[in-house]
């Protein structure tokens, strides 16, 4: 049952991610890169996803599902960066990732009384 959980939020999170970082970087594409308005539409309405996953993690807690999610942003940016940017993260970068994703364990699924 615990496993279970822990995937599902897990899961949530990959997706708020994509669909935050996704959307930012269409709204990103659609102004930086000249693309135009539906780019931007697309964006706002990834952004508007984004927030309707959040609220699906088991936890009921705001601050802690948004301050876990932190660290999941930082290094779903990275990766995003790398597949859809050619962007290429120095070993700090990664180091500070990492981080990130203990962060996140520690925050969302210690054990708690």
């Amino acid at each position: 049952m615990v496993i279970m959980s822990v995937a599902r939020s897990v899961l949530l999170f990959l997706l708020a991610a994509v669909a935050e970082i996704g959307g930012a970087w269409l709204i990103w594409q659609g102004v930086r890169e000249q693309r135009g308005w539906l780019w931007i539409g697309a964006g706002v309405v990834a952004l508007g996803a984004y927030g309707f996953v959040a609220t699906l993690q088991p936890d009921a807690h705001f601050g802690r599902i948004l301050a876990a999610y932190g660290g999941v942003f930082v290094a779903g940016s990275l990766a995003w960066g790398m597949a859809l940017d050619g962007f290429r993260p120095d070993r700090y970068d990664l180091a500070g990732a990492l981080v990130c994703l203990v962060g996140v364990g520690v925050i969302m699924y210690a054990p708690r009384a």
